[in-house]
């Protein structure tokens, strides 16, 4: 699998198409190498035997009728765009602060060397609240499946920007299995029918372009058409304003992944009140 994998990164990088994502992944995977062999997949099994029930991210992340989209708040340090956002954090009082202004479901980036985050961040922001919260990470192999259960989490992210349709399908299989949700992602129109092909019943639009680094919200305009209305769909990356938001609600968006705009300035709970508040008067979905 990861040697499949390189020769993907090595054809891209010849035809100089290599971006941030290729060199992530290229680091991830040597980073699982090192953790598989210090952890063993039947150390996490025995952990998430006697770990908590998952919490359920599909219904917190659906948007009924009447309802305003949904905030998937997101703990965050830095990132490859931004550099770094906030120094220390403490994961749990970000958490709580969410939950009390409204969030219904958390995203914690675990992945340290990009985002400065780690495990302990999840643990310590999800035995806070009752929220059930996403790993956010790079997850190119059932192992961070397991691995994402043992430390609590309810929910994984899979990229269509870096797996097959295959792995997919094999780590969402997996993460029902445990009781999780998976949030599959995708950027591209080809990445959206993809997913689609999977069954994924949750469904992202990364309005990011991992070439570029650049954010452009019209990728969510464009692709939510796509998307049929039983499946639930989150818009991520380069959300700040009000106007965005109201734009994202009308084409019938069930939730929106912010992060950035959240944790910069040092008050993310009083910037997902503002941003939450400018939504209650969208008229509702459907």
């Amino acid at each position: 699998m990861f040697k499949k994998r390189t020769c993907r990164i090595i054809l891209r990088t010849m035809k100089q198409h290599q971006s941030i994502l290729d060199e992530i992944v290229a680091h991830k995977e040597q980073e699982l190498k090192e953790r598989m062999a210090s952890c063993p997949l039947t150390m996490l099994q025995a952990k998430v035997e006697c770990g908590l029930p998952p919490r359920d991210l599909l219904t917190a992340l659906r948007r009924g009728p009447g309802e305003p989209v949904r905030v998937l708040a997101e703990i965050k340090s830095a990132s490859p765009s931004r550099g770094t956002i906030q120094g220390e954090i403490d994961p749990a009082a970000i958490a709580r602060a969410y939950e009390l202004s409204g969030a219904a479901a958390l995203s914690v980036l675990t992945d340290w060397n990009y985002f400065s985050g780690t495990d302990a961040h999840l643990i310590q922001a999800r035995a806070a609240t009752t929220l059930p919260t996403l790993r956010k990470d790079f997850t190119i192999h059932e192992y961070q499946v397991w691995e994402a259960r043992a430390i609590g989490a309810d929910a994984v992210l899979l990229m269509a920007q870096i797996l097959e349709q295959e792995e997919i399908e094999k780590y969402l299989s997996l993460a029902h299995e445990l009781g999780m949700t998976a949030l599959v992602e995708g950027h591209e129109p080809e990445e959206i029918e993809q997913i689609l092909r999977t069954g994924a019943r949750l469904i992202g639009i990364n309005n990011r372009d991992f070439r570029t680094m650049k954010t452009d919200l019209k990728t969510t305009l464009r692709l939510r058409q796509r998307i049929p209305s039983d499946r639930i769909v989150v818009s991520q990356s380069g959300i700040s304003k009000p106007s965005e938001v109201r734009q994202l609600s009308e084409v019938g968006v069930d939730a929106i992944q912010v992060g950035t705009s959240l944790m910069e300035g040092g008050n993310p709970a009083g910037r997902l009140t503002a941003l939450r508040g400018s939504v209650r008067d969208i008229p509702p979905r459907g």
